[in-house]
């Protein structure tokens, strides 16, 4: 599951930058609803294991 942490923080920062920078729009926040969705799927399974 550490890939998915990895995978999670990276799209939380361009979350970030684009929402520091006014870039992408509606792309940028559904980019921050995968993250999340990310994070619970590790922070669910990554304790059973």
């Amino acid at each position: 599951m550490g890939f998915l942490r990895w995978l999670g923080g990276i799209v939380l920062f361009f979350w970030l930058l684009g929402f520091l920078l006014k870039v992408g729009g509606g792309a940028i926040h559904l980019l921050i609803v995968v993250a999340v969705i990310v994070f619970v799927v590790d922070l669910v399974f990554g304790r059973r294991g």
